[in-house]
C-alpha cells in the first residue's frame, strides 16, 4: 500500500472538483469524438476497435483525423503534442518520409504484399538487427507478442524444460504465462487476466525485479526454460535495475541451465539497440516489435548462431511446417521494406541522441517542478522515454510501482494535459520521443504540468 503520509499537500477534495472541472471542459472541446464514440457502440466491441483504446481519461477517447512527426489531430480540429506514439508504435514519429516512401514503392510499385516468398529486404533487417542487438539469426512476426509466443516455445523446445519465469507486474503483450504477480502469499494471476487457460503459476514462476536471491532460489528448480525479462521494467512505470543486478541474471541462467530472453520492445528507447547495446549485455535471445516499422505491423526474434543451428537441426521441432506458421502475414513484404527504411533513415544511431537529449529536457523541467512545489513525486528516464510516479523514490521492484499509482491524480494530470494540447499514454505516464520531437515541446509540457501543479496546490 502507499504510505499515505507521503500524500503531496493538497486537498482530495480540491481534485475531485479539478477532476470534474476538466471533464467538462474535455467534452467541451471534443463533441464530435464523443459523438463518433456513441456512434460506433453499436458494432464495435466497447464501441472501440481494440477495448484498450476506451481507458482514455474523460469518458471517451479522442477520434484520429491524421498525424505528423510528433503532432496528432483529432476529429474536432484539436491539435496535440504527441509524446504518447502509440505507445511506442510510432517512436519513429507518425508517417516519417522514408517509410512512406518505402510502403509506396513497394505496394504502389512493385507491388505485392502477401505472398509467401521472402524479399532482399529481409536479409538486410536481420543484418541490421544483429549489428544492432547482437544475436545472429533473426525471424519476423507482425508483433511483439507473437515474438515472444514463438521465443518461449524455442525455448521450451531447446531446453526440453516446462516453464518460464518472469517478473512481478512486467508487460509481454497478450502472452498467457505472464500475466502473473507475486504476493507475499505467492504467486497468482495478475488482476484482469481474462479466460485464463491454466493457473499461470502452472506455467510460470515470477520473482521481483532487482532481487537476485530469490531469482536464484527459483531457478534451483532447474524447470525454467528462459527467463523473460525486460531489462527495465516499463509498463508499470521505469524500474531501473540496480548496479550488478543484470549481470546477476546472466550468471544465474547459464548456472542454472536456462536461457535468457531480452524484450527490447519498449526499451529500445535507451538507443539504436536497446538496453542490449547501451548496457553490453549477452542474452541468448532478444524480441522486438512495435517501432522498428515506423508504425506498420512488425516484430521479430533473434537466437544466437548456437541456438539457431540447434533449433534447426531438431528433426522433432518442425518449424518448417507445422512448428513454423506463426501467422500468414508475418514477414510480409510490406512490413519488411517499413522495416527496412525504418532502421536505415529514421531511428538511426544520430535519430538517438538526439531523442535522447530531448527527454532529457523533459525530465529535468519535470524534476524541477517537484523540487520547486514540494510534490513528493519522481520522475525516471530510459534513454529516449520518461515516466513520473506518485513515490518520493524511484521504484526498485514492479511491486512499489505498482502500490505508488494514483487513479485519481493520474486522471487529473492527463485531462489538464489534453485539455491543452498535450498527449501522454493513457495506460500511464510514459512520455516518449520521436526524431521529430523538440525542446519546445518538452518545455511545453513543463509549463502546463507546472501550471497543473499549482491550482491543485491551491
Amino acid at each position: 500500500m502507499r504510505d499515505r503520509q507521503l500524500d503531496p499537500p493538497f486537498s482530495r477534495i480540491r481534485l475531485g472538483e479539478l477532476i470534474g472541472r476538466e471533464r467538462a471542459d474535455y467534452r467541451q472541446r471534443h463533441p464530435r469524438s464523443a459523438e463518433a464514440f456513441a456512434a460506433a457502440e453499436g458494432h464495435l466491441l466497447g464501441g472501440v476497435p481494440m477495448t484498450w483504446m476506451r481507458m482514455w481519461a474523460g469518458g471517451f477517447p479522442l477520434y484520429l483525423a491524421g498525424a505528423s512527426g510528433a503532432r496528432l489531430t483529432d476529429i474536432d480540429g484539436n491539435e496535440f503534442i504527441d509524446f504518447c506514439l502509440g505507445d511506442t508504435g510510432a517512436m519513429a514519429g507518425h508517417s516519417p518520409a522514408a517509410v512512406r516512401e518505402a510502403i509506396a514503392h513497394r505496394y504502389g510499385e512493385l507491388g505485392g504484399s502477401t505472398t509467401m516468398l521472402p524479399t532482399q529486404d529481409a536479409a538486410w533487417v536481420g543484418a541490421e538487427l544483429t549489428r544492432r542487438f547482437g544475436p545472429s539469426h533473426w525471424s519476423f512476426t507482425l508483433s511483439a507478442t507473437d515474438a515472444n509466443r514463438w521465443a518461449i516455445r524455442l525455448a521450451r523446445q531447446l531446453t526440453g524444460r516446462p516453464k518460464i519465469l518472469v517478473y512481478s507486474y512486467c508487460y509481454h503483450g497478450s502472452v498467457d504465462e505472464t500475466f502473473i504477480i507475486a504476493t507475499p502469499d505467492g504467486p497468482i494471476a495478475r488482476e484482469g487476466n481474462v479466460g485464463a487457460p491454466v493457473d499461470p503459476s502452472d506455467t510460470t514462476r515470477v520473482v521481483e525485479f532487482n532481487d537476485p536471491e530469490t531469482l536464484a532460489r527459483e531457478l534451483a528448480h532447474r524447470d525454467i526454460a528462459a527467463v523473460l525479462m525486460e531489462p527495465a521494467l516499463t509498463n508499470i512505470g521505469i524500474v531501473l535495475p540496480e548496479p550488478g543486478y543484470l549481470q546477476a541474471v546472466r550468471e544465474l541462467t547459464r548456472a542454472h541451465g536456462s536461457l535468457l530472453i531480452n524484450d527490447e520492445t519498449h526499451t529500445f528507447s535507451a538507443g539504436p539497440g536497446g538496453c542490449t547495446r547501451a548496457w553490453q549485455l549477452d542474452p541468448d535471445i532478444v524480441t522486438i516489435g512495435k517501432a522498428i516499422a515506423g508504425g506498420m505491423p512488425a516484430g521479430a526474434f533473434g537466437l544466437s548462431a548456437e541456438l539457431a543451428d540447434k533449433i534447426l537441426a531438431d528433426k522433432t521441432a518442425d518449424i518448417i511446417d507445422t512448428g513454423g506458421v506463426g501467422g500468414t502475414l508475418a514477414g510480409n513484404a510490406l512490413s519488411v521494406a517499413a522495416m527496412r527504411a525504418t532502421l536505415e533513415h529514421v531511428l538511426t544511431d544520430g535519430a538517438f541522441e538526439g531523442m535522447i537529449s530531448v527527454a532529457t529536457r523533459y525530465t529535468a523541467g519535470v524534476r524541477d517542478v517537484f523540487a520547486t512545489r514540494g510534490l513528493p513525486w519522481t520522475i525516471t528516464q530510459l534513454g529516449a522515454r520518461a515516466e513520473y510516479r506518485f513515490c518520493p523514490r524511484p521504484p526498485r521492484t514492479g511491486g512499489e510501482s505498482a502500490a505508488a499509482a494514483d487513479v485519481d491524480i493520474d486522471e487529473y494530470l492527463h485531462l489538464y494535459l489534453v485539455n491543452r494540447g498535450v498527449l501522454l499514454t493513457p495506460f500511464h505516464n510514459m512520455a516518449l520521443m520521436s526524431p521529430a520531437s523538440t525542446y519546445p515541446d518538452a518545455d511545453a509540457h513543463t509549463e502546463i504540468f507546472a501550471a497543473a501543479a499549482d491550482e491543485l496546490l491551491g
